[in-house]
């Protein structure tokens, strides 16, 4: 079996030294006779860098590197391309070395293609040189590629007056690339965010995003056959459903794909379902904005939004929708056709990053020491059905909850916060979860599924009787088998339960 390219962006580097690799290359023609300026987004580690690397070695006509790939018999490897190879993956920019990081970028990039530019005082200046006279000197128009084209901006998310200030820097740089049309064959951009026409594309209007074009929703990522196939020899005896259920899921309007990541890793380490994609950072301003719009975590499951929120991510009006499906942490789960046009219901992709999202937040707002065994507590209440220690562990779970958490949720969301809650802690030990559960008689707070049983939790605040209106609404006909009704009234004064009761079906 060949070695697993885990970490390795370098499209060389995958071929010479015989490493295992997903045929991009048919993809990568097609992009290529269909447009001229590109631009792609995906989460972080999908892929994004190699199949950049993989169109620059296509470009420069390396032939070699592609001998039994796709292309190999529809590219004329005759006619070398000069590629310009912008990347910002590396480290933390920030705006007082901005400027200073683009001119060792375009230097290295004037030796590699053996120019000598003259007008070096500004970044800007100097890349539109660059272009030029890198076409005059090859005899051909110029293939630019930008790797990661926003992260100076996001590295600087969480103080945005510094970030829209580089923002406004980068539009000055990109805006040289449309003003050097005539010079260039073909531009192509990845990032994680898509920035809207009004800010940071308004001077690259021409670029055709194929983030959600079907034809090209495998363009980064393994497919299933990815997965069934190449990855065979890896993954004896196996549960594929498994597999599936823990990692794939992300959809970007065509095939559903697997963050690479997380396959890499899961095989690398002998085949043990793990966090591995999720752990490799989450930036702190996501949770920070949940926290602060106190938004109700369960909506996470089922989130409408307009085919435009998902499209353009606006740094002085941050929707944590965009941003959460920009990242990596919310999927299309469907597209829905409205008379206003299209929508997209938005939902967690897979059992990772409902597990580990979830458990995240709960690590922001619970005392560290007592988060763990909670959550194994409740996993293995709910596995064996032993419903009568459960009030035990949620009085737990809510007297382990920081102070400063509930003071920053208003008495008019307590019901909110505490379904919040409950439902970030179910979620995060990754059973089957359904928020505010729909029947014909209405719908039901919070419903899980585990181990053949059912449980279908009501929630109230200050007073009520839940478990009454479960019963009197008969929520739990359209499930069959063992069935735990369970209402719980939670008391703002005590900021804890107050009254728990149960009955089994």
């Amino acid at each position: 079996m060949k070695k697993l390219p885990v970490g390795i962006q370098t499209f060389s580097e995958i071929i010479n030294e015989d490493y295992l690799y997903i045929d991009k290359t048919k993809i990568a023609c097609s992009l290529i006779e269909r447009f001229k300026y590109v631009f792609l987004s995906r989460p972080r580690r999908f892929g994004k860098s190699l199949f950049l690397d993989t169109l620059k070695n296509i470009f420069e006509g390396k032939r070699e590197l592609f001998q039994g790939l796709l292309i190999e018999d529809q590219w004329n490897w005759d006619v070398k391309y000069p590629v310009i190879k912008i990347s910002f993956s590396g480290g933390v920019h920030s705006k007082a070395d901005l400027e200073e990081d683009l001119l060792h970028i375009l230097k290295s990039n004037e030796e590699r293609l053996g120019l000598k530019c003259e007008n070096k005082s500004k970044a800007q200046y100097f890349f539109a040189e660059l272009i030029r006279k890198a076409s005059e000197k090859y005899q051909q128009k110029v293939v630019v590629v930008v790797d990661e084209y926003e992260k100076p901006i996001l590295d600087n998310i969480e103080h945005i007056p510094e970030a829209l200030a580089i923002r406004d820097g980068m539009l000055d740089f990109y805006t040289k690339i449309k003003e050097n049309d005539e010079y260039l064959r073909f531009v192509f951009l990845t990032g994680v965010s898509k920035f809207s026409k009004v800010s940071l594309f308004s001077g690259l209007n021409n670029l055709e995003d194929i983030s959600l074009n079907p034809d090209y929703g495998a363009v980064c990522g393994y497919t299933q056959i990815d997965v069934e196939t190449a990855f065979a020899p890896y993954l004896e005896g196996v549960d594929m459903e498994q597999i599936k259920r823990w990692y794939n899921g992300y959809n970007f309007l065509g095939d559903k794909v697997y963050n690479p990541y997380d396959i890499l890793l899961f095989i690398r380490n002998h085949c043990v379902f793990d966090n591995y994609w999720f752990e490799t950072g989450t930036p702190r301003f996501l949770i920070e904005l949940i926290k602060k719009n106190s938004y109700f975590i369960p909506d996470f499951l089922n989130i409408n939004v307009d085919k435009s929120l998902v499209n353009s991510f606006d740094l002085e009006n941050l929707n944590l929708e965009t941003i959460l499906f920009q990242t990596g942490y919310l999927t299309i789960k469907r597209v829905i056709q409205e008379g206003m046009g299209v929508a997209y219901e938005l939902g967690f992709p897979n059992k990772e990053v409902q597990i580990s999202f979830n458990e995240y937040i709960l690590r922001s707002m619970i005392m560290s020491s007592q988060k763990e065994s909670i959550r194994y507590e409740l996993l293995d209440i709910i596995n064996a059905g032993d419903v009568e220690r459960l009030e035990g562990s949620i009085k737990r779970l809510f007297a382990s909850i920081a102070y400063n958490n509930f003071t920053n949720n208003d008495i008019e969301r307590y019901e909110g916060f505490y379904a919040s809650v409950l439902y970030a802690c179910f979620a995060s030990i990754g059973v089957d979860i359904i928020a505010e559960d729909v029947s014909n008689k209405g719908r039901i707070d919070l419903t899980l599924k585990a181990g053949g049983r059912t449980f279908l939790f009501e929630f109230k605040v200050t007073d009520g009787e839940p478990l009454e209106q479960i019963m009197k609404m008969k929520y739990y006909e359209k499930y069959d088998g063992e069935r735990y009704l369970i209402g719980i009234v939670f008391d703002p004064s005590k900021r804890n339960v107050s009254k728990f009761e149960w009955e089994k079906l």
